[in-house]
């Protein structure tokens, strides 16, 4: 009990200290500098936060909740996640420019996040810190499963994270959170136990690439072919369509939003226009 408790006060710290920088930002930095650079680092150290704190299933599964209930309703639309960073940009609400320095960013607060949880295991505070000091040095892949399986894993996960996204996008944050958090803690039971339902390029490359088990080709292929697959298909079957590559729908014809009043005839008025004939009365 004593382990879960330092591990659950690592956690809330990390939550509690991201939340103190992310306003002290955004109150003292140009917005441009704070919606690229500054929230998405600080999503970034909260997401491998989780990880560093060496819960249990059932303990990473509820922080998995509150983790994206706060991210939800606090992180003003900070991701950590390279591919709803490339959604944004295929969707046409973001830059080239501010797309690559989000992706940077990313990469950045992964480093940055694996170094705090490195320096946190080596205090010590728990056994499975000591366990997991001795372990880092020869992890285990996250991989539990064959190459197309794991793909396939992280594609649907993928798929269904960004659909369930796109649906709720434009909804009120208070739905929206409890809705996206419930699918991301349903997508890691389901799929935890063969890939470890990661669905985030980002953490998967800090948490598991460097593991035996698997070349990094084959961590690629999981990690980052499958989500961004998953990713594409759920727009498409979204949208019809990729607005950054094509400009018109792919999948779905256009509907008009105005409908055209049918006149009805009315007794003993005649009505102008085309005669029998087909020519003009005039």
């Amino acid at each position: 009990m004593a382990g879960l408790n330092v591990s659950i006060a690592f956690f809330l710290s990390v939550v509690a200290i991201c939340q103190v920088v992310r306003q002290v930002s955004k109150r003292l930095l140009p917005l441009g500098v704070y919606c690229g650079l500054v929230r998405e680092l600080l999503r970034m150290l909260m997401d491998i936060g989780l990880w560093g704190g060496g819960f249990g299933p059932d303990v990473i599964l509820t922080l998995h909740f509150i983790l994206y209930l706060i991210h939800g309703v606090s992180f003003d639309g900070a991701s950590a996640n390279p591919s709803v960073s490339l959604q944004e940009f295929l969707v046409m609400d973001s830059s080239f420019v501010a797309t690559a320095v989000k992706l940077l960013v990313q990469f950045v607060g992964m480093e940055a996040a694996g170094i705090l949880t490195t320096h946190y295991w080596s205090w010590e505070l728990t056994d499975f810190h000591l366990i997991q000091n001795l372990m880092a040095l020869d992890c285990n892949s996250s991989i539990h499963t064959s190459l197309y399986h794991g793909i396939f894993v992280e594609g649907v996960c993928s798929f269904f994270f960004h659909l369930v996204a796109l649906k709720f996008q434009r909804s009120d944050p208070l739905y929206r959170a409890p809705i996206l958090a419930v699918t991301v803690t349903t997508l890691a039971y389901t799929a935890g136990p063969f890939t470890g339902a990661f669905f985030n390029p980002t953490l998967a490359s800090m948490v598991t690439f460097h593991c035996s088990g698997n070349i990094l080709q084959e961590y690629v292929q999981v990690y980052w072919l499958g989500p961004l697959t998953g990713m594409l298909t759920a727009l498409l079957l979204y949208q019809g369509t990729i607005p950054r590559l094509f400009q018109q729908n792919l999948l779905y014809s256009p509907k008009s939003k105005y409908r055209t009043p049918k006149g009805k005839a009315v007794p003993g008025l005649k009505q102008t226009g085309d005669n029998e004939e087909g020519q003009p009365q005039l």
